[in-house]
């Protein structure tokens, strides 16, 4: 099998990267792989924004994995930087070998590297397999998120 590489995504890779985010569920009701425009934007915004990190994970030129990770100064914590795990999705064909898991730990490497004293992440209350991984993977269920939708 060839080896996963992990590396930052390229404007090239949103095909890869979106199919990913529509496959399953709830993705397949909030995103539209048939039109990339508002993919594009937002990959050029984060593509100068230091803080964040979005990559791919790459077996033999294929993409089949993705995270984003947000780099988030604050005060709160005696000024701590934290860092924020969003989007972590795995190929279909990738699912139960392992690669969700490199991807996290990559995450939580990089934001030691960066300073972080804290990793946070966010998973939808219907993701209880979700859930399951990120608790094995030593994430604690510390916290009720919200959102407002706008």
């Amino acid at each position: 099998m060839t080896k996963i590489t992990i590396r930052a995504a390229r404007r090239e890779d949103l095909p890869e990267i979106v199919a990913m985010l529509a496959d399953d569920e709830l993705g397949a009701t909030r995103e539209s792989p048939d039109d990339l425009t508002p993919y594009e934007t937002a990959y050029e915004r984060l593509a100068v924004d230091p803080n964040q990190l979005l990559v791919v994970a790459d077996r033999g030129g294929e993409v089949v994995g993705t995270l984003q990770l947000t780099i988030v100064p604050g005060l709160s914590r005696k000024g701590a930087t934290r860092s924020i795990i969003e989007g972590v999705r795995v190929h279909r064909s990738e699912r139960g070998r392992g690669l969700g898991a490199q991807l996290v730990e990559w995450a939580v490497e990089e934001s030691r590297r960066q300073g972080c004293r804290l990793v946070q992440l966010t998973s939808d209350l219907t993701r209880t397999d979700a859930h399951r991984f990120y608790e094995r993977l030593g994430f604690t269920g510390s916290h009720l998120g919200f959102k407002l939708q706008l």
